[in-house]
């Protein structure tokens, strides 16, 4: 009887937890049935991607620039030290590796703590419920939110392995100071990697999880410390730890080594990517899609440039100010001064700006980017946007379509006055810089102390259309005008066309397209582009390239480029100087057989720099000064003579081969298409002059 009692009683208890447990399954059918609009899709569940931030690095490796939403990069589980996770598991979630995603028994612990406190007094979120809150919901303290909570936690276990969601968990969460996940955080307050962490600096990091702002190393020190001793405390607890490990460890001082994370150097090159990225991929992938972008950029070189800049825009803008007053509308601008809430105008000098762009001559690589004074305060490049008069800077492109055209370093061409039909049917009459005409002179001369007045006449011989075709065959992209006047640099280009094209005299006669990115990979490191194939294109002839080359050394050895080498720049080395009337643009473009290098200076605005604002004086010390830098440790190297080029003395009279009667010689370089091949008829002899009497162009670096 007494069996039969208690088999009843047995059923009768089966049946009443039967019941309870189908009541609370109707219960979680419903609660499902409520929420499941709100949780992640199965495809959200399987396509977990934390935001990670986009990296820049320099052509050394070194990281220049991050963009993100979150400062986030992912570290393998199987990479991070053991007593990391053994320090999360011991605070926050001791069963982890037994749980279904919640704790039942916690939760009812924390209710029954919360009810008789009569607030919320203890929480029971297990990791994967934070997880998921952090992926997937909001923060608010409300039921729906913890029921939600609750059930996406339940379908993260189902979808993934506990190694897979602690992964996720380290390198999801926030640890302050800007850094989400756990090599944010590493750099953030010990500038190491994650992997490199100590097991007191995994404490630290794994105790202020719960409040970071309130825990924070950096401002709260003595609370942080508290928060590492009591994650050592539990670790002991958890059986991760011995005891007299944990009391030797709690004694240790907070070693902290903070970083900013922030680049001093090259911003207007970053900016210059970033827009670029954003173009191609979109702002998703740069601001949140972990991509890698290994660029072309010189941090040294780039920093140095910078330096200069910052330096030799000091003198000349002192200089500037002497000359003028700020009762001068034309030399000045308001500015607004906010002082004690009230808002004041006054008057200040315009500033100065510049541009700098140096790129490798053998791959075309952008070594060095400067786009302006101070990208905090101006971000426009004026590198690669601004677009400006090149002036004399453009007369390369003229001669070089001369010597295409069959003219010679020895051709005569008169500096004497022209007047020319301007394009609005009015006379113009083209000026040289010092309004002084010297009468008969080569090109090599004419090009070594820019006479504009030949360069005028030059052009007219070959044509408008034949100089600017050569200048778009070697690199100069923007649209030029077909007049005469762009003889003197009258059509605008940018800084970063101008040195490319002019890379092609050293190079050879050898375009070579510049690049700023080496490669772009994404999250996982597949590669999304890859520029390591060097564009290279015959875009002018050899011969004429090392001609060219030879009168631009003429220009820094003995012309208006020449106090660069007053100021102690003595490698083998061409270029020419650029000013725009009435002083508004300078520049100086310059290259050795390694590097090119442009500089421009001059107001946005295109006011004038005064009489003494030219290409020599203004742009020129800071090329000067930046080669010295950027060559000091490079094999010094002269430019290579391509075969058919033919040293030869002629007459400058007649332009044949020079006797001992020509009372006018010059020796030069011509080509086997261009050289002469008989003897002067002017001054006819069976004697050929001695080498005493010959004028020799000079081609070598004059000390």
């Amino acid at each position: 009887m007494l069996k039969i009692r208690n088999k009843k009683r047995l059923y009768i208890l089966l049946s009443v937890i039967a019941g309870i447990l189908v009541f609370m399954g109707l219960i979680l059918v419903i609660i499902y049935n409520i929420y499941k609009k709100d949780l992640p899709s199965l495809s959200q569940l399987h396509n977990i991607e934390p935001s990670l931030s986009t990296k820049l690095y320099a052509a050394d490796s070194t990281l220049i620039k991050e963009f993100y939403i979150e400062r986030r990069t992912l570290v393998p589980l199987k990479e991070l030290p053991p007593y990391l996770g053994d320090a999360l598991l011991s605070i926050e979630d001791r069963k982890f590796y037994h749980h279904w995603g919640i704790d039942l028994m916690g939760i009812t612990r924390a209710l029954v703590s919360n009810m008789v406190h009569g607030k919320i007094k203890q929480g029971a979120s297990t990791i994967t419920q934070q997880l998921s809150r952090t992926l997937f919901l909001t923060p608010e303290q409300t039921l729906s939110r913890k029921i939600k909570e609750a059930l996406t936690a339940i379908k993260i276990e189902r979808t993934y392995s506990k190694s897979e969601i602690l992964e996720m968990y380290l390198n999801q969460c926030y640890f302050g100071k800007g850094a989400h996940g756990i090599q944010a955080a590493a750099q953030a307050y010990f500038s190491k990697k994650a992997q490199e962490l100590t097991l007191p600096e995994c404490a630290l990091l794994v105790g202020i999880l719960k409040a970071p702002n309130r825990y924070s190393p950096l401002e709260q020190p003595d609370l942080a410390l508290g928060r590492r001793s009591l994650v050592l405390k539990a670790m002991v607890e958890y059986g991760k730890l011995s005891k007299q490990g944990c009391d030797s460890l709690k004694t240790l001082p907070l070693e902290l080594k903070p970083s900013s994370l922030k680049m001093e150097t090259g911003d207007y090159f970053s900016e210059m990517i970033r827009k670029y990225l954003i173009e191609v991929y979109g702002e998703e992938s740069l601001y949140q899609g972990g991509l890698s972008v290994y660029t072309t950029l010189n941090v040294k070189m780039q920093k140095i440039a910078e330096e200069i800049i910052d330096a030799q825009l000091a003198i000349q803008q002192k200089n500037f100010e002497a000359l003028h007053t700020l009762d001068e509308e034309l030399y000045t601008t308001i500015v607004v001064d906010t002082l004690n809430g009230k808002r004041k105008t006054r008057k200040v000098f315009k500033e100065l700006q510049s541009a700098l762009v140096a790129i490798d001559n053998r791959n075309g690589d952008i070594l060095v980017l400067v786009g302006g004074k101070d990208f905090s305060r101006s971000e426009y490049n004026r590198a690669v946007q601004a677009q400006r008069q090149p002036g004399s800077a453009f007369k390369p492109f003229v001669w070089t379509a001369a010597l295409e055209n069959g003219f010679n370093p020895t051709d005569i061409i008169y500096d004497t006055p022209v007047i020319l039909q301007a394009g609005d049917g009015g006379e113009w009459n083209p000026q040289n810089f010092d309004t002084l005409y010297l009468g008969p002179m080569t090109l090599r001369e004419a090009l070594r102390i820019s006479r504009n007045v030949i360069s005028v006449k030059l052009i007219q011989k070959i044509t408008p259309q034949e100089a600017i075709k050569y200048a778009h065959h070697m690199g100069v992209n923007s649209f030029l005008e077909p007049y005469p006047s762009i003889s003197l640099g009258v059509s605008e280009v940018n800084l970063l066309e101008l040195v490319s094209a002019y890379s092609v005299f050293p190079n050879g006669g050898v375009g070579v397209k510049p690049r700023s990115i080496i490669s772009i990979t994404d999250r996982y490191g597949k590669i999304l582009e890859n520029n390591n194939s060097v564009k290279k294109e015959e875009v002018l002839d050899p011969q004429t390239a090392y001609i060219m080359t030879s009168m631009l050394q003429t220009v820094i050895n003995e012309g208006t480029g020449y106090p660069s080498r007053l100021w102690g720049f003595d490698r083998p080395a061409g270029g020419k100087t650029g000013t725009t009337d009435e002083n508004m643009d300078t520049w100086f473009i310059g290259f050795t057989p390694q590097i090119t290098v442009g500089v421009w200076v001059g107001f946005d605005d295109k006011t004038s720099m005064g009489k003494h604002g030219t290409g020599a004086e203004v742009a020129l010390p800071i090329w000067t000064e930046f080669m010295k830098f950027a060559t000091s440790k490079m094999v010094i190297l002269d430019f290579q003579k391509p075969e058919g080029v033919l040293l030869r003395t002629v007459c400058l009279e007649s332009g044949l081969l020079a006797t001992s009667r020509c009372p006018h010689t010059a020796t030069d370089l011509f080509t086997e298409r261009t050289e002469p091949k008989e003897y002067c008829n002017l001054h006819p002899s069976n004697e050929l002059p001695s080498p005493e009497d010959r004028i020799r162009f000079p081609h070598t670096t004059k000390k």
